[in-house]
């Protein structure tokens, strides 16, 4: 029991210390292993999320407006994840969008410049995160946000390992070719933990409507970028793994919005 807990704790770390650039000290999985820590990604996630929260209904309760509110909690979670998804949205609309062929869509999304593609992805990401975050400070409970934030940062990541696992790497070497092979074990783990997130958010709201409904959303994100990274590029690359995360988080975070907002104008 208490190795299994060892390498339980060293998973989660090895996956906060990726997701994020928050100080957890030294561990020992290996590069190796590291595919197989990936159940943790959720974990780290709703790390995020939380974090994310907090500085949000702090600058509410300061009395800042939402929008100025928003920013900062957006800001925050760049500021922690060290733009890392951001940077993989950017280069995969880049690829993506202005590439040829295979070959050169790979070449462009390994390329750090961003282009216009990327900038807009950005761009708009950005702005989609902002008014989310806005509405749902102006229309529901502090109790809510913070599970909105936390489903949306931990479903989100969820769904990685499961991408990883379903579709096969684009490049020999890179980041994601580099972690190896996630088991399937730790891919219905992340899952499950996705899946819990989404279950705080709905006993925070009205029932499981809304989860039911984000839930479905991802599923049809999920179908939808693995058919677009087959026909462009594949497979799935890190630049991928990281776009699939942002555009989880805006679906879960604009869900809501427009979920909670509905069900206030109807009261």
């Amino acid at each position: 029991m208490g190795a299994v807990l060892f390498r339980a704790w060293n998973d989660l770390r090895a996956c906060i210390a990726f997701y994020t650039l928050l100080p957890v000290g030294p561990n020992s999985t290996s590069t190796k292993n590291f595919a197989a820590a990936q159940w943790a990604a959720p974990v780290a996630g709703a790390l995020i999320g939380a974090l994310t929260a907090g500085v949000l209904l702090l600058a509410n309760w300061s009395g800042l407006s939402p929008m100025l509110s928003a920013g900062l909690a957006v800001s925050a979670a760049i500021t922690v994840t060290g733009a890392l998804h951001e940077d993989g949205l950017a280069d995969m609309a880049d690829g993506f969008g202005g590439g040829r062929d295979i070959a050169g869509k790979l070449a462009i999304m390994k390329d750090s410049s961003v282009g216009t593609y990327g900038a807009l992805a950005l761009m708009i990401s950005f702005t989609l995160r902002l008014a989310a975050l806005t509405s749902l400070v102006s229309v529901t409970s502090s109790l809510t946000i913070l599970a909105a934030l936390i489903a949306a940062h931990a479903a989100s990541r969820s769904l990685l390992p499961a991408f990883m696992f379903l579709i096969p790497s684009a490049r020999e070497t890179g980041l994601a070719a580099g972690a190896g092979t996630v088991p399937g074990g730790s891919v219905t783990i992340a899952l499950a933990l996705g899946v819990l997130g989404l279950g705080a958010l709905a006993l925070s709201v009205t029932g499981p409507g809304p989860a039911l409904v984000m839930a479905g959303l991802l599923a049809g994100l999920f179908a939808l970028m693995r058919a677009l990274c087959l026909a462009q590029i594949g497979g799935h690359t890190g630049d991928v793994l990281g776009a699939l995360q942002q555009l989880g988080e805006i679906v879960i975070l604009v869900a809501a919005a427009a979920l909670l907002s509905g069900t206030t104008s109807l009261n």
